[in-house]
């Protein structure tokens, strides 16, 4: 990677030039989400903890990008105040797994299922997507491309 930019756990990161590859580490039950413009070739990724802000109004206003409802719409603002056009916005999403057994609260199950109401709320689709079982991943997007790299145990994929 040229110039990597690391996104951390609630946390967003944009850019808009070629060179550089965004990433995210260690997957599990949080989302990880792409937005990328292919035309203007500015992209941007968020790191989401938790499904909603319903609950944690004052948690959001303080660091939206915790959640995937707020983060992934706070990244599309972003991006579009950058110069991307939301029509040509291409979102891909990996993580959502369910770790440690978590049964009870199911809170990747949760994230993948708050982001796809976002986008359907919205009239987006998900491009492509690497989610649930049970193994963590690190997420690369490359923004020369737009080309998403998931790597997990050992194994790379695009999607």
């Amino acid at each position: 990677m040229s110039n990597p930019l690391v996104v951390g756990i609630s946390d967003m990161k944009l850019s808009t030039r070629p060179e550089d590859v965004i990433a995210t580490y260690s997957l599990g039950s949080c989302l990880g989400v792409t937005v990328y413009d292919p035309r203007a070739r500015i992209g941007g990724m968020v790191h989401c903890l938790l499904p909603s802000a319903a609950s944690a109004r004052e948690r959001a206003r303080r660091n939206p990008f915790m959640f995937v409802n707020t983060g992934v719409a706070m990244t599309v603002h972003r991006l579009v105040d950058l110069g991307a056009d939301k029509r040509r916005l291409v979102f891909k999403a990996a993580g959502g797994a369910n770790m440690r057994d978590d049964r009870l609260f199911e809170t990747g199950v949760r994230n993948f299922q708050a982001l796809m109401r976002l986008l359907e709320r919205n009239g987006r689709r998900l491009a492509a997507r690497d989610v649930g079982g049970t193994i963590p991943r690190t997420l690369f997007l490359y923004l020369h491309t737009g080309r998403v790299v998931v790597r997990s145990l050992g194994k790379e994929s695009e999607l």
